[in-house]
């Protein structure tokens, strides 16, 4: 970038202030003493909370596993009212936090950053925003999410839509009144399925555009008494202890049970019993539900027998259930009325397996068989540019080349944690880690943990710059695929795990399957080992060292 009169030197920064951003911040600051910074897009904290506004808006974890873990003083003064908080609700926590970490001091708002560049001449990370200023730091570590960047379809015609439309990853901060009007909602994900009830319960008419069925299990969403609450708050270190070893990171252990070892009597017994408890837990009633076929075929079945009991139209519930992957192969959906929805007079479905979108006109959606849906408001429920888009939206160029040349063919990561060629510069929940597929707070400080302690490690020792090696990386990405294969996640090829709601994106595997437990101990293995799968540059060379090198160089330096 050059030199700029308005660039402001730090020893790190972070972008996003979101659970990952405000823990990050924190473990800079306030444990490693470094002149840190966040630079946020956004007007206040929460990350994709701060966007994902849309009505319904809820998360599918459970309120008790959402949440930080490093301080017991937080967790115990700080109380959910429900079972799965709503987004104002997740809001007013990150804020709380941020408040009683004295963050906000250090969180540079309205920042949305246009480019970040690595000047090898300097080994300082040059980071511009669009209103042209300009930070410099040694450290730069990425918190922008695995769903941040929103998807809006390159639908023909969309300019020309007289209505008003909204995506429901950039929902606007006051209310939208959908009342006596007629909506067209596109998408039929985790945020539609949300969404779809309570647009239903105002609009004229709510017009439902289906591309791919899914399953979603009811989530019985309650509110916490005061004596749920106690008990949370009590038991700390039980729930610290129990969403640190299990493989997905939510609070409640996953079922030894095979459910082709049980009698179909007793595992319908079983499904109904986790139907009627509701939300994720669903996944956890059977142990082998993702690896056997058989497993995940009878918990299929059975979501799909409630789904044409519930809608009373059998066309409808034909389409609603006519479901085209495994269960729980795709990101699995809970709700609240979702099916039920459907029931009502006001509610239409539209199958575009049947009959696709040709093209918006000015008064609603025309499809390819000429059919109109005259619509006064759109509703994309089309998801995000899942993992990847977050990061290559940065602009950003390491050593040699920018970021979306060296991932053409996909996401090169080591450990989801690292990018070779790009020194310094740490990914929170970057493709490659098991993110979007665990609780992700969890897996937040676990990330945040471990990039605090590797850049402890090289301010201790003399490192200069830290980078994932390349054949560290193409291993792990090896790694991760075969981890994917052990389970049923293939077979869904139209998920977002692969980046198949982006087209011309490539199709790269990129959550690691392999559980939390297992990554954790694999990242720990890497820094007790001398941070395998990663080259140094030593202060005072001008030379990347070699594993052995560093060791002699690291021995040398202890006197051992």
């Amino acid at each position: 970038m050059g030199e700029n009169s308005k660039t402001t030197a730090f020893d790190a920064i972070v972008i996003g202030a979101g659970f990952s951003g405000l823990y990050q911040l924190h473990r800079l600051r306030d444990d490693l003493g470094l002149d840190a910074i966040i630079l946020e897009r956004g007007e206040g904290v929460g990350g994709t909370w701060y966007w994902n506004r849309y009505p319904g808006a809820r998360c599918d974890s459970e309120s008790h596993g959402y949440a930080y873990f490093f301080s017991r003083a937080l967790h115990e003064s700080w109380q959910w009212s429900e079972r799965y908080p709503g987004h104002t609700e997740i809001r007013q926590y990150l804020n709380y936090v941020a408040d009683r970490l004295e963050l906000k001091k250090d969180i540079f708002f309205s920042s949305h950053v246009s480019k970040c560049t690595f000047q090898v001449d300097e080994n300082l990370w040059h980071v511009q925003v669009k209103d042209g200023q300009v930070y410099r730091a040694k450290w730069l570590v990425t918190a922008v999410g695995c769903l941040s960047s929103a998807n809006i379809p390159d639908i023909s015609g969309l300019s020309s839509f007289s209505g008003d439309w909204y995506h429901t990853g950039r929902w606007p901060h006051e209310a939208v009144d959908f009342k006596d009007k007629k909506v067209g909602q596109i998408g039929t994900g985790s945020t539609g399925i949300q969404i779809a009830p309570i647009i239903a319960d105002t609009a004229a008419h709510l017009t439902i555009f289906q591309r791919t069925a899914n399953y979603s299990v009811p989530a019985r969403n309650v509110a916490w008494d005061k004596s749920y609450s106690d008990w949370v708050r009590e038991h700390y270190l039980d729930l610290k202890a129990l969403v640190q070893s299990t493989p997905n990171g939510h609070p409640f252990r996953i079922s030894s049970n095979l459910a082709m070892e049980v009698s179909d009597a007793e595992r319908n017994e079983m499904f109904e019993r986790a139907w009627e408890k509701g939300g994720l837990r669903f996944r956890s009633v059977f142990h082998d539900l993702l690896t056997s076929s058989q497993a995940n075929n009878a918990a299929a079945e059975f979501i799909k027998s409630k789904i044409r009991k519930i809608v009373k139209n059998p066309e409808t519930a034909h389409t609603l259930s006519d479901i085209d992957h495994p269960y729980a192969a795709k990101r699995p959906p809970i709700d609240t009325n979702y099916f039920e929805t459907f029931n009502k007079q006001s509610v239409t479905l539209v199958d575009l397996k049947v009959d696709p979108i040709s093209e918006i006109i000015p008064n609603g959606v025309l499809l390819k068989s000429g059919a109109e849906h005259k619509l006064d408001a759109l509703v994309f429920a089309t998801g995000f540019d899942a993992m990847t888009g977050p990061l290559l939206n940065l602009d950003i160029t390491g050593r040699t080349e920018p970021l979306t040349d060296y991932w053409r063919a996909g996401p090169l990561s080591y450990l989801g944690l690292a990018i070779p060629n790009f020194p310094n510069m740490f990914t929170i929940t970057g493709p490659g880690s098991p993110s979007v597929l665990t609780n992700m707070p969890v897996s937040i400080e676990q990330h945040v943990d471990w990039i605090t302690d590797c850049i402890n490690f090289c301010m201790q020792n003399g490192v200069d710059t830290i980078e994932a090696e390349v054949g560290a990386a193409e291993g792990w990405v090896a790694h991760v695929r075969e981890a994917a294969d052990v389970t049923l996640l293939p077979e869904a090829k139209n998920s977002w795990y692969w980046g198949a709601n982006i087209p011309g994106k490539p199709r790269v595997f990129m959550p690691y399957a392999g559980g939390l437990v297992r990554y954790r101990e694999i990242c720990e293995s890497a820094a007790r080992d001398g941070y395998t799968g990663f080259s140094f540059l030593q202060r005072g060379h001008k030379k990347i060292m070699s594993k052995l090198d560093y060791q002699q160089w690291l021995y040398d330096g202890l006197g051992v």
